[in-house]
């Protein structure tokens, strides 16, 4: 495996967090995940870069020499990334959208918008679990838009840098299998799911600290975790193996149900980012109006979302 700034941005996080625990909630990731991928990273550096033990993670002598390179390396490359962005917006070509997204309920509609309300247009998309790879994007000059996920007020994922606006904010709901014994409620307590199997998909989510946090409020801690790809994590939730989380928005699929949380004690924002002194920034005010009508249209083809909103008045500041 050659060694990429990814990488390095991977053993700063771990340092600066001082535990790949604490380092996996700020990054987004699931803890199984951040500890496989430090291990590939200590394997093409051919030795551990931390001591682990209770007390969390302390760099060893080849990981202080990591750290002291990448310390320098990253913001030296994120200058030029900035310069260079700059210097190739002059030539970029008017009325061109690349757009990059992760899974959510915007993109379709998004694209839909622009291309009918600006016919000569160039659109392009590009899809990603991560948004910190989408951000890398943007900076570089390859993207132009990201559309990607955040968990209650946490910012996004992604590289400093990027103006943001917030298309929507939604509750989370449960993932459940469609024969599950609480499919049908309104409303499900996360105790009664004390005793399940819980499954993710990789990415940008609030599964490993948010909700874990939730479940200890309700008096438990999650029992099993799988992690996947979405495909997988919807099999398994299919089978009947394991429930999970997802956003209140997600379109309707057979033999799954969307179930709300009592109390809906986790949130999902949608939000859309662009170079502030890019030339996307100035059609960023209107892409922005076309996520939210897109948004709008997602929510209202959603009859198990529209009925909650229904029943919670008070919390319809939350989808904007």
């Amino acid at each position: 495996m050659d060694l990429e700034l990814r990488h390095l941005r991977v053993v700063c996080a771990i340092a600066d967090a001082g535990s790949v625990t604490k380092a996996a909630s700020v990054l987004g990731l699931a803890q199984p995940a951040l500890t496989a991928q430090l291990q590939r990273i200590e394997r093409a550096l051919g030795g551990l870069l931390f001591e682990r033990d209770r007390r969390g993670a302390r760099a060893t002598p080849l990981g202080e020499l990591v750290l002291a390179r990448a310390r320098v390396l990253l913001p030296a490359v994120k200058g030029l990334q900035d310069e260079a962005t700059r210097l190739a917006s002059t030539k970029d070509p008017a009325g061109r959208y690349r757009i990059g997204a992760v899974n959510g309920p915007i993109l379709g509609g998004l694209v839909h918008r622009i291309s009918s309300n600006h016919p000569g247009a160039q659109v392009s998309t590009h899809a990603s679990w991560s948004s910190a790879e989408l951000g890398d994007q943007v900076l570089a000059g390859k993207l132009d838009f990201v559309l990607v996920g955040a968990c209650g007020d946490a910012p996004p994922a992604t590289d400093n840098g990027l103006a943001w606006r917030v298309v929507a904010a939604d509750p989370v709901f449960l993932l459940l299998p469609e024969g599950h014994p609480l499919a049908d409620r309104d409303e499900v307590d996360l105790a009664e799911l004390a005793d399940a199997q819980w499954v993710a998909a990789p990415g940008d989510g609030c599964f490993s600290a948010c909700h874990a946090a939730a479940c200890a409020r309700a008096g438990f801690t999650p029992r099993v975790l799988f992690e996947t790809e979405v495909r997988g994590a919807i099999d398994l939730i299919e089978s009947g193996d394991a429930v999970g989380l997802c956003q209140a928005t997600l379109r309707p699929m057979a033999g799954l149900a969307a179930v709300p949380i009592a109390g809906a004690p986790l949130h999902w924002r949608q939000m859309l980012g662009w170079l502030p002194d890019g030339p996307a920034a100035d059609v960023a005010g209107q892409v922005w109006a076309y996520a939210i009508e897109a948004y709008a249209d997602a929510v209202r083809k959603n009859d198990r979302y529209t009925a909650w909103l229904g029943r919670h008045p008070d919390r319809r500041g939350l989808a904007l």
